[in-house]
């Protein structure tokens, strides 16, 4: 059984590329030495696994459900071999990071010039973007989210302490508009919201009132996919918008935002590197999150 797993490799490419010159290409030979070890594949396995036509090569049932089957495997087997070349004294290698564009503290530049710094072989690529990603499907090492959203299977490392989100408005909002006594007066009030894009649900505010949570609806006056844009809005006297405290506390010390119904809001967990919990951290990985965890002692 161990000669089945000859042209795996090569079988995958095919499936990956489209073809087998496009396959070739990718692992350095021919495309007829993949065509060769394809039809060899299939000739042990007793089952056709292509369909060949001139221009492509199109899933049989059995190639279909072959593939699915080895190429998590083959991803694993190729992290791991990656992961065994970088191992040393220093870490070193790529380390691929998919963060949120609200985790505005660890995108600032210090966290992540800091690491560089002390570990200048560790090369990094960062996407920064709202879509949640499957980390593993898309080849991250590891992403940064808020931690309600985060699956629980993955292990965690806190990069923020917890963050609280209040209602906020300009004193020239309150000036023609009396304050909300209580979550369900926003209702009658001009409120800013956020969705993450067209088409989706608008973000639900919610509160706590004598340990109960719930939301309220109301039909925002302005939405959009851009929380420092809403904040904008807010300031320029448009109406309300929900914002993190950690953001907007400056506003409210210099007297440009005024916060309501502070005591319905309260604290939930904040953001997290996670990875998954059955890939073993590549050393370029560990050395961040080595570094974060000192970092959080530091303060």
């Amino acid at each position: 059984m161990s000669n089945h797993l000859d042209g795996i490799e090569m079988f995958v490419a095919v499936v990956e590329a489209g073809g087998f010159r496009a396959a070739g290409k990718q692992l350095g030979v021919s495309g007829a030495a993949v065509s060769q070890a394809l039809r060899r594949l299939e000739e042990r396995l007793g089952v056709a696994l292509v369909q060949r036509t001139t221009r492509s090569v199109r899933l049989t049932e059995a190639g279909e459900r072959l593939y699915a089957a080895v190429s998590p495997a083959l991803q694993e087997v190729r992290a791991a071999i990656v992961a065994v070349g970088e191992m040393g004294d220093r870490p070193r290698g790529t380390l691929r990071l998919n963060v949120t564009s609200a985790a505005d503290a660890f995108l600032s530049g210090a966290t992540l010039g800091g690491f560089l710094k002390r570990f200048p072989e560790v090369r990094l690529e960062v996407t920064v973007g709202n879509r949640l990603p499957d980390i593993v499907a898309d080849g991250y090492d590891a992403g940064v989210r808020l931690g309600e959203v985060i699956d629980q299977d993955m292990i965690t490392v806190p990069v923020s302490g917890p963050l609280r989100l209040i209602v906020v408005g300009a004193p020239e909002y309150f000036a023609s508009h009396p304050a909300p006594a209580h979550p369900r007066d926003l209702a009658a009030h001009d409120c800013i919201n956020w969705r993450p894009a067209r088409g989706e649900a608008p973000y639900a505010w919610e509160f706590t009132e004598e340990g109960h949570d719930f939301a309220v609806a109301f039909e925002a006056r302005v939405l959009t996919n851009d929380p420092p844009l809403n904040l904008r809005l807010a300031l320029a006297g448009v109406g309300l918008a929900l914002a993190r405290e950690d953001v907007v506390r400056p506003h409210i010390e210099r007297g440009e935002l005024v916060a309501v119904l502070e005591e319905f809001s309260t604290p939930f967990p904040g953001f997290y590197l996670y990875y998954p919990a059955r890939r073993q951290a590549s050393p370029a990985l560990r050395a961040l999150i080595d570094y974060l965890l000192e970092m959080r002692q530091a303060r």
